[in-house]
């Protein structure tokens, strides 16, 4: 008898590149992952979303700008709303920002230069079921690709999500790489089933290539994908 995968929608824009290491790394950890074209104003019957990282639109405006009022972010905020799962990855964090799904955005790097390296993270919280697979204060590696990467919000926002434990992971001391406020390299929604973060666990589910921690936060998703359409957790 075939094993029951949760599935998992991944959404390509036109500039999209990693939609397709995203979806091998998400079955990889067991779920089938289909591609969802930006221009779909409803979604299949998904139990998660994927919003990968690259240039969606070529960055016009800045990023995530336009891909934030493309017609598959109306049915992806439907779908948050009604409290299905949604994680962006690095474009993916900016355009969940820029389509108002999370507070905060995503301003070009201090440096103002691309940089693209493995950074240390902290895990700050795991209320989310997205961090399931995290303790606060656990320390991931996973690399950052990315120029315009530095999270900020306004002091009341950044107060409110502080309060609310949406911080969901800090660059460790002396390894922020962009100059994002507070170190903040991941947030949430303030219910949790949002999730964004610059750097890209799809790179780092393989220990022989250097680091496995993505597989914490991908597998975090991918068991709380299981646990919302109601399938056993898998090992």
């Amino acid at each position: 008898m075939s094993e029951v995968r949760p599935q998992i929608g991944v959404v390509r824009f036109p500039g999209s590149n990693d939609d397709g290491d995203a979806i091998m790394a998400l079955e990889g950890l067991g779920a089938d992952a289909t591609t969802i074209w930006h221009a779909e104003t409803d979604l299949p019957e998904v139990a998660a979303v994927v919003l990968p990282g690259g240039f969606s639109y070529g960055d016009y405006l800045r990023c995530g700008a336009i891909a934030g009022v493309s017609p598959v972010m109306a049915a992806v905020t439907r779908f948050a709303e009604a409290g299905g799962l949604v994680l962006g990855i690095c474009n993916g964090f900016q355009i969940l920002c820029e389509s108002g799904l999370l507070p905060g955005v995503l301003r070009r790097n201090g440096s103002l230069r691309f940089v693209c390296r493995d950074v240390a993270l902290d895990v700050a919280s795991s209320r989310s079921p997205l961090a399931g697979r995290c303790e606060p204060g656990d320390r991931l590696v996973i690399p950052v690709k990315h120029g315009e990467g530095a999270y900020f919000a306004p002091a009341d926002v950044l107060e409110e999500i502080e309060q609310n434990n949406q911080v969901a992971l800090r660059y460790a001391i002396g390894s922020n790489p962009n100059g994002s406020v507070a170190d903040i390299a991941g947030v949430t929604n303030r219910a949790g089933n949002v999730m964004g973060l610059m750097p890209h666990p799809e790179h780092a589910v393989d220990a022989r290539r250097g680091s496995g921690d993505g597989a914490r936060v991908l597998g975090s998703l991918v068991d709380a994908a299981c646990a919302r359409a109601g399938l056993s957790a898998i090992a």
